[in-house]
């Protein structure tokens, strides 16, 4: 799996969830060792909040989700 800025990630609500339901991820900025994303509760819309995370991190967040858009 390659990550790429623009990517949308629909999480497993086993894994990350909000209240039960999934949780769109959207890479905003892709660095060496961090990922800045925005958390989101539907994948069309410019509501949710930035947050950042190494890449570790991240990539247990996205364990087990689905990739929408690359």
């Amino acid at each position: 799996m390659k990550l790429a800025q623009g990517q949308i990630w629909k999480t497993s609500p086993d894994v990350h969830s909000h209240e039960g339901d999934s949780v769109y991820l959207r890479i905003v900025e892709l660095e060496r060792l961090s990922v800045t994303y925005k958390e989101m509760l539907k994948p069309d819309t410019k509501d949710g909040h930035h947050k950042e995370a190494t890449k570790k991190v991240f990539c247990r967040l996205i364990k087990h989700a689905e990739l929408l858009r690359a």
